[in-house]
């Protein structure tokens, strides 16, 4: 969440900022100020009334002592008025704040200046590629056939206990997602992360410290019965740890990773791009977290992107680095970088993670801060990666080490599966 107080000092800034975002609501930022301005007035009033009603007050019981009675009653006249004025004001700031606090949670974190502008896709740098894409033998087919063919994985399966978008993984399938679940917390942890494993249910305040509420409600599966909200990825969960905490500045940076099933409803998502591992509802994922000094998150987003990239790179896959233009971005991001691997069988490029600066905008919402060296207490930057996403890493490393009989799987992954190859 944006500070009002940034807002007031910057706002053609935070304007043209907006901007590059493609966000329409310009407008919102002059009420926010008007909001602001009004809620000042009633709160100067309310405080000039409490002065008064302190003063008044004060003076009472002397001048009852002297037994200036019909004085200390005109005082006492004075303090119920006053008192009176608060009361009436009471709600009227109330309801500024409330109004103020809503037009606040409509603004977009502001993207950086390294941010490119753009509106679709299509506007995204390509930062880097690396790897070499492979040359399939000629009878190659998609994750999907694979799966089938080896017995991997069960869609209609999984359709059948729950729905689409909730596939079977059996026996070497299986143990192949156990494999790069382990490898990838295995490669996060000798990297100093550390290892939790959190609730796959959060609450509200929980889903809205890191930008989900009131964005987000809709892509995310709820438990009315108890007002709990399934994960969408465990950075919810992680980032939340330091809600409402002041760490140590020695303390930084904070460094966190783990593995968990993330739940997405991905409403409206249809046809032949969701096929297979493409885009399901529950899907496997490990996630780094950070928060750190704020001098230094630019710095350690490039880090972040350099231990993904290096990752992949283990893994022998095909990928390239994008920088999301403003139209591209995440609501509560301020710059991402975006990771694809190509998909052989398939033709084209599949996401498989996302590293992101959010810089102030979720710890404002969860108040995690820290003590500079002059005791000063300051938001602490969040930033957070997909290190990495299981589905189509999976699809990729399927199709694109396919021959004629068997799957190869890369060198990194030999002892965690147990075996070389997938037959």
């Amino acid at each position: 969440m944006l500070d009002v107080k940034f807002i007031r000092d910057n706002k053609d800034f935070v304007k043209e900022r907006l901007a590059i975002k493609n966000f329409k609501e310009i407008a919102i930022v002059d009420e926010i100020i008007k909001l602001d301005d009004d809620s000042k007035i009633i709160k100067r009033k309310i405080e000039d009334a409490q002065m008064q009603v302190n003063a008044n007050s004060a003076q009472i019981p002397a001048l009852i002592k002297e037994g200036k009675k019909d004085e200390a009653d005109v005082l006492r006249e004075k303090v119920i008025a006053l008192k009176s004025v608060i009361n009436n004001a009471k709600p009227e700031l109330e309801t500024l704040e409330k109004l103020l606090r809503d037009q606040l949670l409509k603004l977009p974190n502001l993207p950086s200046i390294k941010v490119p502008a753009g509106k679709t896709p299509e506007d995204n740098i390509i930062v880097r590629e690396g790897g070499t894409k492979p040359t399939l033998p000629a009878n190659a087919v998609p994750h999907w056939d694979l799966a089938k063919k080896y017995n991997l994985i069960d869609f209609e399966l999984g359709n059948k206990i729950t729905g689409s978008g909730f596939p079977v993984y059996i026996n070497k399938g299986a143990k192949l997602q156990r494999s790069l679940i382990q490898y990838f917390l295995d490669f996060n942890t000798a990297a100093g992360f550390i290892e939790y494993q959190p609730p796959l249910m959060v609450n509200e305040n929980s889903a809205f410290g890191t930008g989900q509420l009131p964005d987000k409600e809709g892509q995310m599966y709820f438990a009315n019965a108890d007002n709990f909200y399934l994960i969408p990825t465990s950075e919810v969960p992680l980032t939340n740890i330091y809600r409402d905490e002041i760490v140590k500045e020695n303390e930084l940076p904070i460094k966190m990773t783990a593995y968990t099933p993330c739940f997405r409803r991905e409403a409206g998502s249809y046809g032949k791009d969701v096929r297979g591992l493409n885009r399901l509802h529950q899907f496997d994922k490990v996630e780094i977290v950070q928060l750190v000094h704020p001098e230094k998150s630019y710095d350690v987003l490039e880090e972040m992107v350099l231990h993904v990239e290096k990752l992949l790179q283990s893994l022998m896959l095909p990928y390239r680095i994008l920088k999301l233009c403003g139209g591209d971005m995440g609501f509560t991001s301020a710059l991402t970088y975006d990771f694809e691997v190509y998909s052989a069988a398939q033709q084209k490029w599949l996401e498989v993670s996302s590293v992101s600066n959010f810089e102030a905008y979720q710890t404002n919402r969860m108040k995690i801060r820290f003590k500079d060296i002059n005791n000063k207490t300051q938001l602490v930057h969040s930033l957070n990666g997909s290190s990495l996403a299981l589905p189509r890493i999976v699809a990729c490393l399927l199709e694109n080490n396919q021959t004629e009989n068997e799957i190869l799987l890369p060198e990194v992954l030999h002892n965690y599966f147990g075996n070389k190859t997938i037959s």
